[in-house]
């Protein structure tokens, strides 16, 4: 079971409390809320990756090692700042080439790009590289930093598509960090909707998006579906 229990996770300045929730990773699970809320807070927390005079207490449950770069990967946001430009894809991969051309067919990615440098990408690509780079390790659990916001909404869309499918391959569970409901509608089974470093509300996303208990939640689907015509 690739299931993750936090119990809690409060990081502190000083005396001030910066972010106090509790999280339950299952098969996917959207960490939602405006710039400000805690969500790279809470991931760069689950990465060990808080910036010095930050300090975490987290008290969590799984059947495995939670081991940033083993059983636990991240998918930045910005695929163009996460690689090097100077240095073939193919060197960044960290596995054997058999490997690298297995990942990038799963991706849909031609094996030749990984005789090509970064800025020879196109956006979408690079990101789905990086992906296959996080991917590399065999995660139990797949963390993702807005990982769609630089992309087009074709690309966009794709990107949704390949997560679906990889997810059904793999195996892994997702904890998807955005701030756009429509991505986590989409793309996870669970939500939770946070504001000042606090669950805000939870639940199932298209009960949650439906059928908002609270204001802050409504008030996030309204900035995001009013003029688009959503139905879920």
């Amino acid at each position: 079971m690739n299931t993750v229990l936090i119990d809690r996770l409060k990081i502190t300045h000083g005396k001030s409390v910066l972010v106090d929730i509790s999280l339950n990773i299952g098969n996917s699970l959207a960490l939602v809320g405006e710039s400000g809320s805690g969500k790279s807070l809470t991931l760069k927390a689950l990465l060990d990756l808080l910036d010095p005079g930050l300090e975490a207490q987290l008290q969590m449950r799984c059947a495995f090692e939670w081991a940033r770069g083993k059983s636990v990967a991240l998918v930045p946001q910005n695929p163009f700042t996460a690689l090097s430009p100077l240095t073939r894809i193919k060197d960044q991969m960290f596995v054997p080439r058999e490997r690298s051309e297995e990942l990038f067919g799963l991706l849909g990615l031609e094996k030749g790009l990984l005789e090509r440098y970064p800025p020879e990408l196109s956006g979408g690509q690079l990101q789905r590289v990086v992906v296959a780079i996080a991917l590399s390790s065999m995660p139990r659990v797949l963390l993702l930093d807005e990982p769609t916001t630089a992309l087009d909404p074709v690309s966009k869309e794709t990107m949704i598509s390949l997560l679906k499918r990889l997810q059904g391959v793999m195996g892994f569970s997702l904890l998807f960090v955005t701030h756009d409901m429509g991505v986590a509608a989409s793309l996870c089974e669970e939500i939770c909707v946070i504001r000042g470093g606090r669950v805000v509300e939870t639940g199932n996303t298209a009960e949650v998006i439906a059928a908002p208990k609270e204001e802050y939640t409504k008030a996030l689907i309204d900035a995001e579906f009013k003029n688009r015509g959503f139905r879920i």
